[in-house]
């Protein structure tokens, strides 16, 4: 039922996803320039509101898409959604002014059902113990778009800073033709549930979905953990460019080698340690990865350095997709979009908050009339990870045998 071509599509969403994502880590900078949002540290609290205002939208959007994808199919959905990203991407093109970016921004954040639903889509055609494996397949797509999409934006940046996102709009236009010839419907009719008015209302949402069984842990920990991983795509161009002092193509390649580490990790070395030491053994390296990944950033002043802690932070990639396998295994098939949108939702709560916190912390930590530790927002996103560790040791009983 589940040929090639649908596989194949759903894997390319994901992989345009983070591809329109990572376009715009290495060219931020140089887009607060162009719509006039100041220096290095006032670009940096833009770029925030920016990322901010999208992860509002997807909070917002989040539960009520995947609870719709329930009721009527996953297909119409991600064909919609990615329709909407097209048009987002002309907007961010052709926008000369902040409040445009906004705008374009917003509407991708409405468009985040792609994530959503296609991992719902995953989980619908997985078993149990395949889930984490199979989630690892979306991380290593992620992973590989995270690598085109900052090698993309940081080289085409060099025709045009417009030239990144008419790419974008293209990739993701040509991708929703594809998917209406070849995806099939993953959840039959019979397996679907009705949408009924609760399921517009996010809040009420999230709280059905910390009702089910066993759902509360993992949620919660979800939404530290993304939290604190916020710092890396809020603060790293302009970190990079305060200590480093990066051009744009630097910050880009950067960016595309965490993503080459990232596509190994969730796409390769995720099923070995799977079978080798289990998903709850796995879920623990990484986070002890992510610890000592922001410790080191916090400190490093040195390229060498910076490259070492790039691939210890890619291991702590394994935690939020053994995380997202854990909730998932805890819900109905019927509720499967539900789940995911609601985790998209609590990702987008911690997207909202984290961009305004680290940059706010960043700022501070850069300003001449106080102490220079450009550093500070990973020490306060380490000590975030480390905090979660006792509800992470009430996950072990989550994990699929």
């Amino acid at each position: 039922m589940f040929k090639t071509p649908a596989i194949t599509f759903i894997l390319l969403t994901l992989m345009i996803d983070a591809i329109g994502i990572g376009i715009v880590f290495p060219i931020m900078p140089d887009l607060m320039d162009r719509v006039g949002a100041g220096d290095t540290g006032q670009g940096a609290f833009w770029g925030g509101l920016l990322m901010a205002a999208y992860a509002a939208a997807l909070f917002l959007s989040g539960p009520i898409v995947g609870s719709i994808s329930d009721a009527i199919g996953r297909r119409p959905i991600l064909i919609a959604a990615l329709a909407m990203l097209a048009l987002d991407y002309v907007i961010m093109a052709v926008a000369e002014s902040f409040w445009l970016l906004l705008l374009g921004r917003t509407l991708a954040g409405l468009a985040g059902a792609t994530y959503i639903t296609a991992t719902a889509y995953i989980a619908d055609i997985s078993s149990q113990k395949d889930k984490a494996a199979n989630f690892g397949l979306i991380g290593a797509a992620f992973g590989i778009g995270f690598v085109l999409g900052p090698a993309v934006g940081g080289l085409a940046a060099g025709i045009s800073i417009s030239a990144p996102f008419w790419i974008a709009a293209a990739l993701s236009a040509a991708n929703a033709i594809f998917g209406f010839f070849v995806l099939p419907e993953s959840l039959p009719p019979e397996k679907r549930r009705p949408f009924g008015r609760r399921d517009l209302n996010p809040f009420r949402s999230m709280f059905d979905a910390f009702r089910l069984p066993g759902l509360a842990v993992p949620l919660i920990c979800i939404f530290i953990f993304e939290f604190a991983n916020m710092v890396y795509p809020t603060l790293w161009a302009f970190w990079t460019r305060e200590v480093f002092d990066w051009p744009t193509l630097y910050i880009g390649l950067s960016l595309a080698a965490y993503g080459v580490l990232l596509a190994g990790v969730q796409g390769g070395l995720m099923p070995v340690f799977i079978n080798w030491i289990g998903e709850y053994r796995t879920l623990m390296l990484g986070m002890g990865s992510a610890v000592v990944g922001l410790i080191g950033f916090g400190f490093t002043g040195s390229v060498i350095a910076l490259a070492v802690f790039l691939v210890v932070a890619a291991l702590a990639d394994l935690v939020p997709t053994l995380m997202t396998a854990m909730a998932s295994n805890q819900a109905d098939e019927d509720r499967q979009g539900l789940v995911q949108g609601v985790i998209a939702s609590l990702s987008s709560v911690a997207a909202i908050l984290a961009p305004i916190v680290m940059t706010g912390l960043f700022q501070a930590s850069v300003d001449d009339k106080g102490v220079y530790l450009p550093g500070a927002p990973f020490f306060f996103s380490a000590l975030l990870v480390i905090a979660m560790v006792p509800l992470v040791i009430r996950l072990r009983g989550h994990a699929a045998a």
